[in-house]
């Protein structure tokens, strides 16, 4: 199966398995994969303090970014479309398809980032996939899942799993993140069907192809549906 560059979003609940569905299409179409939580975390987590971007005419500190995300709220919009658009234009230019898992994650951004991606990308290009899995799920995956310090690579928890300390992608120390605990993401939870699930009548009227597929299937089930979908 081969694609012409495309720009393919995957949207889901926390936990749903963005990342993991997002890095499997990457690596099978060489594609660039954009995960919004990791990159725009590195950029955060390694910010001097007191630093911030200013964007019209307000200042976005970086500290409070990381306490919205540690509470289990969503980043600002204007400073998330800030961050990452600029480095997609970079990506389109270079001749390079993207996968992005975790944005948009309002309709702030997806207002922005939709006609933005059609315009590098063609119309016909741009496609939504879907994870959709229960609120149940999404908390007992969150609680118990793991992810490695040097590439924050996340680790379902499985029978195989639950008793690994090192990553077995690249050996670093498995943590667990700040906010995975069952209040926060119950929080988190209430801030994705607040903020992104309204994403999902925007794509529709901008005539974006979408694809919903069931999360909570094993991941070599749920990659199987999504490249069905992309045919």
């Amino acid at each position: 199966m081969k694609l012409s560059n495309k720009a393919i979003i995957v949207l889901g609940p926390p936990g749903s398995g963005k990342g993991t569905q997002a890095e499997l299409l990457a690596g099978k179409f060489g594609y660039f994969q954009w995960e919004t939580s990791s990159i725009i975390g590195k950029i955060i987590s390694q910010a001097k303090k007191g630093d911030f971007v200013a964007i019209k005419g307000k200042k976005y500190y970086f500290s409070e970014q990381a306490k919205l995300r540690e509470k289990g709220f969503l980043w600002d919009s204007d400073f998330v479309v800030h961050l990452t658009g600029k480095k997609i234009e970079e990506i389109a230019e270079e001749g390079k398809g993207i996968v992005l898992s975790g944005s948009p994650r309002t309709l702030d951004e997806g207002k922005f980032l939709i006609p933005f991606l059609k315009k590098l990308y063609g119309s016909k290009n741009v496609m939504v996939v879907f994870l959709k899995l229960t609120p149940k799920e999404t908390i007992w995956r969150n609680v118990h899942r793991r992810e490695c310090e040097l590439a924050t690579h996340s680790i379902l928890y499985t029978a195989e799993t639950s008793k690994l300390t090192k990553c077995p992608l690249d050996g670093s120390r498995l943590v667990r993140r700040k906010d995975d605990k069952a209040e926060t993401i119950k929080l988190r939870l209430e801030e994705f069907e607040k903020k992104t699930a309204p994403l999902l009548d925007l794509f529709k009227t901008q005539k974006v192809k979408l694809s919903i597929i069931k999360g909570e299937q094993p991941v070599a089930d749920v990659f199987k549906d999504i490249l069905k979908s992309l045919k």
